[in-house]
């Protein structure tokens, strides 16, 4: 009710000044003005940069012809021009400055990324101006921008629903759209194994059978030369993608396929875990997890780590743990679990790779250097204070307000809520807000989560994800100061019709009574 009250009262505010005075882009930059007079982006427009800019340029091409049909020759010697300039003494974080007068346009950045930031920053006035015969009519501004956080992710998993490389392609193409730079992607889990590994084929062909839904339907999964096509299409795009591949527990599905490394589980959660106990284990692992890190050129990996407490109790009867114990001097079964995952991280640092893992992790004594955990657990800040007090880098992703399973209106029943509270977007758009603990240095950023439990196709996919990747690309970008509620939701309104537009079956949260949940 709260957050109904608050957007009448901010849509009062907000659409009393016209969202066409308000600069469009989201995430909101840091400082925008409206210059006099309209830029004409045409055919004959000609963009100029090195070249190192022309990934970039190709790029932005594209997108223009996608969003708005005009198709650039950017080899014209008559249009008018966009200038890209490597300016060497700003910073290389990703910050950019736009100029426009009538005739020009110069994006200024440190490297390529900020120039791509800019680029989008462009692409997003374009879509939004009016469209002149075959010109589009583009409000001359000046904008000073820079991001907020190094890392701005989105998770989504694939495990418990499989979506599909075009699907994934598509969220590529928003995130980008939003300055998202980070895609972890969950590949493994209970219900299923979404990636191919040529030493134990049998991980995608049996344990990729099935879904929540349909427990018995085919498998389905990722060849090796489809994850180097998305790969390759993120990279495009500035972003880098990270695998997760789950221990050790939620391992049924790689169980299914391979009984021989099953550590048990629970009534409630059977086959849960690897065996740690079994020397076998780690060397199994290890393969899987070299041949992932071959995959992905980011040299980072998440482990997991999370929830193993729903499995573990079976250790304490298993033989082979109850020998790990007495060799190693373990006394507990957490501790057996901090063995495992110190051994796995070893392995994972031998590859020349990063760990990547759940706040769990926080326990492991893991090498901080080669660390980044992923502090989920909105209800245990003290995890949070136990990571940066062993300075591990960490990313946000609690579940309020960023786990995106979570319902977004008080009247949808489908997907989670925490107690009564669930996820709307202004929650997300306002996170972190001042906290003095996320201002911490070593906090790298913020990811919000799609997990699958709940999502179970592509329109329900799409009806958890939007309106609220907007609000992410703020709450990853934008600084609290900068932040303006009314201003954020006239400009949403805006980016709501290109949705329909795009046809996304998304949440429509100025209308939430006329929107049915999928």
């Amino acid at each position: 009710m709260f957050f109904n009250r608050l957007f009448i009262l901010l849509l009062l505010v907000g659409f009393n000044s016209s969202a066409q005075q308000n600069c469009p882009i989201l995430p909101e930059p840091l400082k925008t003005d409206r210059s006099e007079g309209s830029f004409m982006l045409s055919s004959s427009t000609q963009l100029i940069g090195d070249k190192s800019a022309k990934a970039n340029i190709t790029l932005f091409e594209q997108e223009i012809k996608k969003r708005t049909g005009i198709l650039i020759n950017s080899v014209s010697p008559s249009g008018n021009k966009i200038y890209l300039i490597n300016e060497a003494s700003m910073p290389k974080n990703g910050a950019y400055q736009i100029n426009m007068v009538a005739n020009r346009i110069q994006i200024k950045a440190g490297n390529q990324e900020g120039i791509l930031n800019g680029l989008i920053s462009l692409l997003q006035l374009a879509t939004f101006s009016g469209k002149n015969k075959n010109s589009i009519v583009i409000p001359c501004w000046t904008i000073s921008d820079a991001p907020l956080f190094e890392w701005r992710g989105l998770m989504l998993d694939e495990a418990r629903h499989f979506f599909g490389i075009t699907k994934v392609k598509q969220i590529l193409d928003w995130m980008l759209f939003y300055k998202l730079n980070r895609f972890h992607w969950h590949l493994t889990d209970v219900q299923g194994w979404r990636i191919t590994i040529d030493s134990y084929p049998n991980l995608s062909k049996i344990g990729g059978v099935g879904d929540l839904t349909n427990p018995f339907g085919p498998a389905k999964y990722y060849t090796k030369q489809q994850i180097a096509e998305v790969v390759a299409y993120a990279k495009e795009r500035n972003i880098t993608v990270i695998p997760e591949i789950d221990m050790p527990g939620h391992a049924t599905a790689a169980n299914k396929a391979y009984p021989a490394f099953n550590g048990g589980g629970s009534k409630e959660h059977p086959n849960f875990t690897f065996n740690p106990g079994l020397e076998e284990t780690y060397s199994y692992l290890t393969k899987i997890i070299a041949e992932t890190v071959d995959l992905f050129p980011s040299k980072m990996i998440h482990l997991g780590g999370d929830e193993v407490s729903f499995g573990a109790k079976a250790w304490e009867t298993n033989p082979d743990v109850k020998q790990l114990m007495a060799k190693h001097n373990l006394d507990n079964i957490l501790m057996v679990e901090n063995y495992f995952f110190k051994r796995m991280a070893d392995s994972v640092k031998k590859l020349n790779a990063k760990v990547l893992a759940w706040d769990e992790a926080a326990e492991a004594n893991l090498d901080p250097k080669n660390t980044i955990l992923f502090w989920w657990r909105h209800d245990k800040p003290l995890q949070l204070e136990k990571a940066l007090n062993k300075s591990y880098s960490v990313v946000l992703c609690p579940r309020l307000p960023l786990y995106f399973d979570f319902v977004q209106d008080s009247t949808h029943v489908l997907g989670r809520k925490w107690g009564s509270k669930f996820n709307p977007i202004l929650a997300v758009y306002q996170f972190p807000g001042k906290n003095e603990l996320y201002s911490n240095t070593l906090i790298k950023g913020i990811q919000a989560n799609v997990w699958s439990e709940t999502i179970y196709d592509e329109k329900r996919l799409d009806f958890m994800l939007f309106p609220r990747i907007a609000a992410l690309s703020s709450a990853s970008w934008t600084p609290v100061e900068k932040k303006n509620d009314a201003v954020f939701l006239a400009t949403l309104k805006l980016h709501l019709n290109l949705y329909q537009k795009e046809k996304l079956n998304y949440f429509d949260p100025f209308n939430p009574s006329l929107t049915k949940e999928n």
